[in-house]
């Protein structure tokens, strides 16, 4: 076996591929920025090497630099990760003509499988289901309008050499057709350094069906089963799960059997993941094949016991699969929520920072289900401008699906983080949605049930209930530390605190009785009383205890006067007073927030790419006005009504924070 091998990537994946080298006695080599210098997979691995600049073109990008850091290190091997040079031929060809091997598929299988376009025809002629399009090379707007209107509206304009949602676009028109094209390509270009696009037929109503194949260098292929990934954003995977509540053993057995005939028609020998489109009455069609290990593949390990870096290794030495397809069974149910830094309130924009709090879920079981966390942030750690914003891979896995998506939506309760923007309220609320539990997916599911965008929900009924609770207890939690409060004035009696407290909680109001029994506080809310026990400290980010016997867990902050809770989904400021307080606090006059509808904000911290008006013009209401670039993904800012613009406070170039008045309007 390999006794080192170099990990050419950064984040979570480059922790995870440690985690495994590392419980195999293989000694790890990681590669760095100047912007991840601090980072957790530099401390992790046993050797760090310096390859660059932050930008990736400028470091994880070049091949040259990791072949050195590769000689300089003595490393054997190179594990690739996903994103940066995973999928690109001259990479793995690059390593083979050095003698260091590829921890992935032979370049042969990269050149038929990693090109989009070439996929395609690769999968027509081994007879896999295909979706109608164009899969030649489209050179301008014009040509793909041309093709747009043969094929029939509405279509997908993706990039040849394109993975993780960058250089996709969806067009219901000609319009959209030459406007998504130009964007495609651009950040073909600027992210894969390829601006190749193509254009074929986007499925109605499409669920996003994947199956995952192991091969190896004997010519042996299985299939692991199926993950489900139609919930997406911007074409972006934000929870996964498998298998997949559409799939029956049958039809789970063809898609699989098509996978595993494409991927010996290519000779593939690694893990590879072979993605359909799949309608509702299980129709499916070959969409791609990502010749790399998926950002998703902990849920297939999780319901097959296979460790997938572990598998890639052993064959990337030459050893033969250690197990049949007979031999595959899948246990239970598994379901991965990727934690981002971005704002959901905001349409999902990216957000950047440190993370001042960063208080993961405690991994390991959690009753009949199992939590796992990957993650490559830190307490005190930075999420930079520079790549993928994502925190972490949160993953429960549990003998139901239903199951697993209570202990999902449990961990995501006890996973705080503060300094950052983040999606947990959005992946919690899911975990809680109506049509999501029922198993109802598409791809359109956020757009479809989220039309106006994401608000945080607010706390109705027993969950509202319950964060009163939480909120009580923790006052009270406060109260009684102030009684032990030492050098206290002796008094000719003792200070009684209130046992009542009223919790305005949003627009409800709840009045509790506070009575102490032992370590139990029981709170009388009228005919109703919860027992509460919990451990909870004063400034802890996460409340964790039981109400009536039942484990529960809460996000708190302290604010003025009380707590911002998050629970089960919904969020809420929970100001907990006397009932003269309350009476007192009724009176207060409420703060007017400012009114922003005369300035054009930076939606989030990007920079300025192009500015598309000039001081004095009239603009009407979806009119583009600039564009902002973050974290590789191009933002174009519309004119919400019509306006002239008054000033414009930003040039092409700029680096802008979240907020920042980019121009005016009269």
């Amino acid at each position: 076996m390999f006794t080192k091998i170099l990990i050419a990537n950064r984040g979570e994946i480059a922790c995870r591929v440690i985690k495994t080298a590392r419980r195999m006695g293989i000694k790890t080599v990681a590669v760095y920025s100047d912007a991840d210098r601090d980072a957790l997979h530099v401390e992790m691995a046993d050797e760090a090497v310096h390859i660059g600049p932050p930008a990736a073109a400028q470091s994880y990008l070049v091949i040259e630099k990791i072949i050195e850091a590769c000689k300089a290190t003595g490393a054997q091997a190179v594990h690739p990760g996903y994103g940066f040079l995973s999928e690109r031929e001259a990479f793995a060809q690059a390593l083979k003509d050095n003698g260091i091997v590829f921890i992935g598929p032979n370049p042969g299988a990269i050149a038929a499988m990693g090109d989009k376009i070439e996929s395609k025809k690769a999968a027509a002629a081994a007879n896999v289901s295909t979706v109608p399009g164009h899969l030649g090379i489209i050179e301008s707007p014009e040509h793909a309008v041309t093709i747009a209107d043969a094929i029939g509206y509405p279509v997908m304009i993706k990039a040849s050499a394109g993975g993780g949602g960058k250089g996709m676009r969806i067009a219901h028109s000609a319009g959209e057709v030459a406007e998504g094209f130009a964007r495609a390509k651009s950040e073909a270009a600027s992210s894969f350094g390829d601006d190749r696009v193509f254009v074929e037929k986007f499925i109605v109503d499409p669920r996003h069906i994947e199956i995952q194949v192991l091969g190896d260098k004997h010519g042996n292929v299985i299939y692991l089963g199926e993950r489900e990934c139609s919930i997406q954003r911007r074409n972006q995977k934000v929870v996964e799960e498998a298998p997949s509540p559409l799939l029956d053993e049958a039809t789970r057995r063809k898609m699989g059997e098509q996978a595993v005939a494409l991927a010996k028609a290519v000779n593939y020998d690694s893990a590879g993941t072979v993605e359909f489109v799949a309608g509702q009455d299980k129709s499916f069609y070959f969409l791609e094949m990502n010749t790399r290990l998926q950002v998703e593949h902990p849920v297939t390990e999780m319901i097959t016991g296979i460790d997938l870096v572990e598998q890639m290794i052993r064959v990337a030495y030459g050893e033969k699969l250690g197990l049949t397809q007979d031999e595959v069974k899948l246990n239970g149910w598994a379901v991965e929520s990727r934690v981002y830094a971005e704002d959901p309130t905001r349409g999902f924009l990216p957000s950047t920072g440190r993370l001042v709090t960063y208080r993961p879920p405690v991994e390991g079981p959690d009753g009949d289900a199992m939590v796992r966390n990957d993650t490559g942030v830190f307490e005190g750690g930075e999420i930079s401008i520079y790549y993928d914003p994502m925190i972490a891979k949160l993953v429960t896995h549990a003998p139901t699906r239903l199951a697993a998506i209570e202990a999902q939506a449990r961990a995501l309760d006890a996973f705080a983080i503060e300094g950052i923007r983040h999606n947990i309220p959005f992946v919690s609320a899911l975990m809680h949605h109506p049509r999501w539990i029922a198993g109802n997916l598409s791809t359109g599911f956020i757009a479809e049930e989220f039309p106006e965008g994401f608000a945080l929900p607010v706390p109705v009924g027993e969950v509202a209930l319950r964060m009163a609770a939480i909120a009580i207890a923790c006052d009270h939690k406060l109260n009684q530390r102030k009684r032990h409060v030492s050098a206290q004035m002796e008094g000719w009696r003792k200070v009684a605190f209130e046992r009542t407290r009223i919790v305005v909680l949003g627009a409800e109001r709840f009045e509790g009785e506070v009575t102490e029994q032992g370590e139990t506080v029981v709170i009388g809310f009228g005919p109703r009383s919860l027992s509460v026990v919990s451990d909870w400290r004063p400034g802890e980010p996460v409340w964790r205890g039981t109400l009536d016997g039942v484990a529960v867990a809460a996000q708190v902050r302290a604010i003025l006067n009380g707590f911002s809770l998050g629970h089960a989904g919904a969020y809420a400021n929970a100001h907990v007073h006397t009932p003269r307080e309350a009476q007192l606090a009724a009176l207060m006059p409420e703060k007017v927030a400012a009114d922003t509808g005369k300035f054009l904000l930076c939606p989030m911290p990007g920079v300025v790419k192009a500015i598309s008006v000039s001081v004095g013009q009239e603009v009407k209401a979806g009119e583009a006005l600039c564009m902002v670039e973050a974290m590789k993904m191009e933002n174009v800012l519309l004119a919400e009504k019509d306006a002239t613009i008054s000033k414009i406070l930003a040039k092409e170039g700029d680096s802008l924070a979240v907020d920042a008045v980019i121009m005016e309007f009269k």
